[in-house]
Formats: structure tokens, C-alpha cells, sequence
């Protein structure tokens, strides 16, 4: 952090007394002045005795929550910088904190580096940045579930692009969930009252797509009965979502540059313009890149799609979801057949943890449907689920995995009070790699050292004190 901005006045507001404790700690270390905080209504009072640079603060809390906080600043000072960290990461609070004035938005645990770029971030833009503009209602919860890493980064993303009409380009697998995100960038936009329409280029026949899209005049061609609205002006004055954009034919690329360019486009068999107001979101799980080089799609229009490109995370790369995804689909389809809802055992739920999932969470909610009727009692199994995930081989799993699940296991111990939990999952590891030594050079520790890479002494003392 520069030295210009050292010595700064923070407010650090959280319940958690060690939250507090580390961070105090490490903003001390770059010279600022930490004033701390347990509650909203202690930090009120503080913001009243004194002027802050900064203030950092927790979202749930006793009493008053850090949205409330952040509402009173945005009143009384609107110029104060604040970051809110929360350790229940979702869209619906990460889009309300964007929205209600937040400069940041940072999930727990933290990533101290993170952490100290942030601050730094926030302190130049008080002195160089105006307060984002506030929308005063808040939209609906969309079901985009998940708290891991990439989860989190998403929500940031969109909540960073709620006040925007930017043009979005979405990077996903099949069954990632692309128009759901789609639908939560519109909804969080100033566009949310108008309509969100979308087309699946892969869905429609290659001499069908420009009527879809532009629309046409009665007796245009054959089976032309009547005039058709086409999706762009279906949307006017919405969002237009095109999903598997790279499916489109290049003649129609061709149109689809041509709209964007102008506003404007004809009907098929019109000779007046239909102009019309659409923010364009785009969504393709090919590799975009590749086909420009192949001639197999426009390079003026994938610059001009990928103004903002997100990517969203196979479900694979976020295991650590999968319970939150389950209970949630578990919970709705429950509510959808009028029955009792079924719960996975942790023996079912670290299959399915392990499971490679090809179709992501389309395929996780099609499997919890199945075992919502198929499975034999409310506690679901390992023996009750489909024999393709039941019967997974080993080899062929990601090596990843197994680090992902221990990873969020020690962080939501530790978020549960248990901050004794790295602690004793170091010294259990420690004692299971001993133990897996010595059985594989059958009780020879000399041997059972070398494998582990440790001195002989080193074994037998830990040994003694295992």
C-alpha cells in the first residue's frame, strides 16, 4: 500500500470477536488507526463522535444488520467508502450491497491479500471516485445457489453490473445455468420491468432463426398467415438473451452486427425499419476464440458480444455446492409433488461430491427429481442412487476433489465456532499419512521415514506424542 495512504481512520464493525482481532492486526501492521466496533448501533454512535476513512463491516449482526448500516452512511455520509464482508455469500445480498452503495463486497473466510488491495482500492476512491447511484427497489431472489469461491465471484460480478446495460457475453457447460444468470443480470438491471426474452439458437431451424428474430410480414413466404413480432421487438425496451450464440449461421450474424450497429432492422418482406431498444446478453459453451479462427464466426461480432464476459464454473469445479444445491432442489420438488422432503446421508451426499457431473446442475436437479420418487425411505442412500453415479470408478475422478471437500468442511467448522478445527485436522492427517506409511512399508520405519520424506527421529517423536 502506498504511503500516501497510510494512517488512515478505519471502522471495523463485526460481532465476531477474532474476525475483529485479525483484522485489527493486519490494518495496525499498514499503519491505520483501527476503531472497532460489535454492532451497527456502536458504530452509529461512533460515526457520530468522529470522521472515518473507511468503515468495514459485517452484514449479519445482533440488532441492526450491515445493510441497514450502510443505508444510514449512504444518508448521513454518502462520501464514506464501505466494504461489506459476509460469511453467507449469496446473489440476493451481494446485488443489495452493490445497490445500496457499497464499495466492495467481500466474502468470509478472506483472503488477506484481497483484503489489503481492497482497503487500499477503497481509500483512493474517496478521494477520486463520486458515490454510486442507489436504486431504491430491490429485486426478487433468483435460485443461482452456491457460496464456493467462483459462486462468490459471480455475485459480485453481477451485483457490480446492476446499475449497467452493458452488453454481457456468458462462458459456460451445458446445464451451468446461463440463463439463469442471464435472467438475474436483467432483473438487477434498470431493464427489470421491462421483458426478458430468450432463444436458444441451437433450438431452432437454420431457415426459421431470422424469422424468429426480426420477425416477418404476412405472406413473406409460404405458411406467412399473419404479420410476426420477432424477439427483438419482443424485448424492446428489455433484454434479449441469446443462448449457444456460437450455433448461429453467419448470415444471420451478419443481420444480428447490422442491429446492433444501427439499432434499427426490417421485418422479412417489410421495407420499413423497425428500430427498437434491447440490451443484448449472449451465452455459448463453445470456445468463441477457436471458430473466429476457422471462419466459423464474426470477429466484428464476438468483440462486439464480449464487451463483459462471465464464466460460470462446471458444477465439478465447485463441489463444495453440491449440499446447498441439493437441499434446495430436494426442498422444491418436495414442495412441487406435495410430499415429505428426503435428505441424503453424508455417505450419498460424498458421492455425489465426488461425482464428475457432465451435466452440471441441470443433471444434480434431475437426479434429486429422481430419488424424490424413487428412493425408498426419507434418508436417501448411497444404495438408492442411479446406478451411473452409485457406480463411479475411482480412477476417473478428479484429483481435486477430496482437497475441495476437506477445504469447505475446515472453513464451515471454523465459521461454526470450532477454531481449534485446522488445528486437529492437521495433526489427524498427520497421524493418517504415519499410519498409511508404515502399512505400506509393512511397519518398517526407516523405510515408513523416507516415504514420508521426514528423519527417522522425527517419526518416532511423532509417534510417541500421536
Amino acid at each position: 500500500m502506498s504511503n500516501s495512504y497510510n494512517n488512515k481512520n478505519i471502522l471495523l464493525v463485526d460481532d465476531d470477536d477474532s474476525i475483529r482481532w485479525v483484522l485489527n492486526e493486519l490494518l495496525s501492521d499498514l499503519g491505520h488507526t483501527v476503531i472497532q466496533a460489535n454492532s451497527a448501533e456502536d458504530a452509529q454512535t461512533q460515526l457520530e463522535r468522529q470522521s472515518f476513512d473507511l468503515l468495514m463491516s459485517d452484514i449479519r449482526m445482533q440488532g441492526k444488520s450491515g445493510i441497514e448500516l450502510l443505508d444510514y452512511c449512504q444518508e448521513i455520509l454518502p462520501e464514506l467508502p464501505v466494504i461489506i464482508m459476509t460469511a453467507h455469500s449469496d446473489l440476493d445480498s451481494a446485488v443489495q450491497a452493490y445497490q445500496q452503495g457499497a464499495f466492495e463486497y467481500l466474502p468470509k473466510p478472506f483472503d488477506l491479500d484481497e483484503v489489503v488491495a481492497t482497503v487500499d482500492r477503497a481509500l483512493h476512491a474517496k478521494h477520486t471516485e463520486q458515490p454510486p447511484e442507489r436504486l431504491e427497489e430491490h429485486s426478487e431472489r433468483f435460485s443461482i445457489v452456491g457460496e464456493s469461491p467462483a459462486m462468490q465471484d459471480l455475485y459480485r460480478a453481477i451485483g457490480r453490473l446492476s446499475n449497467s446495460q452493458v452488453t454481457v457475453l456468458i462462458h459456460g457447460e451445458s446445464g451451468t445455468g446461463k440463463e439463469l444468470v442471464a435472467n438475474a443480470l436483467h432483473q438487477h438491471s434498470p431493464r427489470k420491468g421491462a421483458p426478458f426474452i430468450a432463444l436458444n439458437m441451437a433450438a431452432i431451424p437454420r431457415d426459421l432463426i431470422e424469422s424468429e428474430l426480426f420477425g416477418h410480414e404476412r405472406g413473406a413466404f409460404t405458411g406467412a398467415n399473419a404479420r410476426y413480432l420477432g424477439r427483438f421487438e419482443q424485448a424492446d425496451g428489455g433484454t434479449l438473451f441469446l443462448d449457444e450464440i456460437g450455433d448461429m449461421p453467419l448470415e444471420t450474424q451478419t443481420r444480428l452486427l447490422r442491429v446492433l450497429s444501427e439499432g434499427s432492422f426490417y421485418r422479412i418482406g417489410s421495407t420499413q425499419p423497425t428500430r427498437v431498444n434491447v440490451r443484448i446478453i449472449a451465452a455459448t459453451h463453445q470456445d468463441l476464440g477457436e471458430k473466429v479462427k476457422r471462419g466459423e464466426f464474426r470477429e466484428d461480432l464476438y468483440h462486439r458480444l464480449n464487451v463483459i464476459p462471465l464464466r460460470l464454473p462446471a458444477l465439478r469445479q465447485r463441489s463444495s455446492d453440491i449440499p446447498l444445491l441439493a437441499d434446495y432442489f430436494l426442498s422444491k420438488i418436495a414442495n412441487e409433488i406435495g410430499e415429505p422432503r428426503k435428505q441424503l446421508s453424508e455417505q450419498s451426499l460424498t458421492i455425489l461430491q465426488a461425482y464428475h457431473w457432465p451435466g452440471n446442475v441441470r443433471q444434480l436437479e434431475n437426479t434429486c427429481r429422481w430419488l424424490s420418487v424413487m428412493a425408498n425411505s426419507q434418508i436417501i442412500l448411497p444404495q438408492d442412487l442411479p446406478p451411473d453415479i452409485a457406480d463411479q470408478s475411482t480412477p476417473n475422478l478428479p484429483t481435486v476433489e477430496w482437497q475441495n471437500i476437506l477445504a469447505n468442511k475446515l472453513i464451515s467448522e471454523y465459521q461454526k465456532g470450532n477454531h481449534n478445527a485446522l488445528i486437529k485436522a492437521q495433526s489427524d492427517i498427520e497421524q493418517l499419512m504415519i499410519k498409511t506409511a508404515l502399512e505400506i512399508t509393512v511397519g518398517k520405519k526407516a523405510e515408513a521415514s523416507k516415504v514420508l520424506g521426514w528423519g527417522r527421529n522425527t517419526l518416532t517423536r511423532k509417534l510417541k506424542t500421536g
